[in-house]
């Protein structure tokens, strides 16, 4: 029987690479569609899908979008954070590939449908991963991870006691600046920063790899994804992006997951798990295969340091940081902001918001508007 699939953010990266995942498997169909603002693509992915239900949260009233699915008898919600609007019903699995802090709430309301997710937004746990992890566990709910690193530790762990972990290694490559001049960050661009040496990825987590912010991301995600404590991460620079993650037993044992940089890869497993499929994916030349690792240097990524510091101060403070990094990010791709500015105002946001107190889900959604109207007050 065909899984019915709900394919949230299908206009970015990971969306798009989603449905053509789904197009090649006779396993899966497409329930829904949803997005932020891409009316155009999201209106050929209709087409080519014939989902029952789509969601946007932008778009002109006059588009022909609405007419198209008015006349096939497919329901459209709109507005603000329309993914968390649709009805959660016969929807087997849902891909949250939505973009930054507007993933939490449908992540929240899939959970308490009882439906399971493949999980690309780690922004949903970072927040709020001390609500989302015993909701999801109360609701029988899989969350399966659709990240690279976190894919790759998951099918580590798979069929292992939790108690023989001794760590986590997650594997970073460095972003487009690991070997560039400290002084000459400030005169880094946009188009500089987009252009990851490894990966094909939407333009927020690219200049979140330059920065490592995803790196510090992930530890956090990983932190309640696994059930571990911060002491056992590790993160190590491996510029090939040849081995995704590692784990360490208790007995010395490692594993490692290796495989070319394809997004599909995670994907699929995602769809398909526990079962494998067959994947048209370019092996690896195990003959010309050189790997290489080293260690992070927190003056070229010093936002490792500060999530280290921000884990064990404890509060809303993780959650400020990337609450305001989504913001910071744009600014950035908008060229308000250099480079290096980019951690100060990060730094500068968290002084600000920083208290002691863990978040709600409605605080986080208060404190989403107050940082936004913080760092764009016109």
């Amino acid at each position: 029987m065909k899984k019915n699939v709900f394919v949230m953010g299908s206009t970015g990266s990971i969306g798009v690479q989603s449905l053509d995942v789904i197009s090649k498997s006779n396993s899966h169909k497409v329930i829904g569609l949803s997005c932020y603002s891409n009316s155009e693509l999201l209106l050929d992915q209709i087409k080519e899908h014939q989902p029952q239900i789509v969601a946007i949260d932008k778009i002109d009233s006059s588009h022909e979008l609405f007419d198209y699915c008015h006349h096939n008898n497919i329901k459209v919600y709109n507005g603000e954070n329309s993914s968390s609007k649709i009805p959660f019903q016969n929807i087997d699995l849902a891909i949250n590939a939505i973009v930054g802090t507007s993933g939490l709430k449908p992540t929240v309301e899939l959970i308490k449908n009882g439906i399971d997710i493949a999980l690309s937004n780690k922004e949903s746990l970072v927040l709020g991963g001390h609500f989302i992890m015993p909701l999801a566990k109360k609701n029988n709910v899989k969350i399966i991870p659709v990240d690279s690193e976190h894919s790759a530790i998951f099918q580590c762990l798979h069929g292992e006691n939790h108690s023989d972990l001794k760590k986590i290694i997650l594997t970073g490559s460095g972003g487009p600046f690991l070997e560039k001049p400290l002084s000459e960050f400030d005169l880094i661009s946009p188009a500089q920063a987009l252009k990851h040496p490894n990966w094909n990825m939407g333009k927020k987590i690219s200049i979140d790899s330059a920065t490592m912010m995803n790196k510090a991301l992930e530890l956090v995600e990983a932190i309640w994804l696994f059930d571990i404590d911060i002491e056992q991460i590790e993160i190590t620079i491996h510029p090939q992006s040849i081995i995704h993650s590692m784990v360490e037993f208790i007995d010395g044992s490692y594993k490692a997951h290796l495989g070319t940089p394809d997004m599909k890869v995670p994907i699929q497993y995602a769809l398909t798990y526990p079962a494998r499929k067959t994947l048209a994916i370019d092996s690896l030349d195990l003959s010309d295969l050189s790997l290489a690792f080293q260690s992070p240097d927190y003056k070229r990524y010093p936002i490792l340091g500060l999530v280290h510091e921000l884990i064990k101060l404890g509060g809303n403070r993780v959650a400020v940081m990337s609450i305001a990094n989504d913001y910071i990010v744009q600014k950035f791709l908008d060229e308000k902001i250099s480079f290096n500015q980019i951690f100060i105002l990060t730094k500068e946001v968290v002084s600000e918001f920083g208290s002691d107190d863990l978040p709600s889900l409605e605080d986080l959604l208060i404190l989403d508007e107050n940082i936004k109207l913080y760092l764009e007050p016109n």
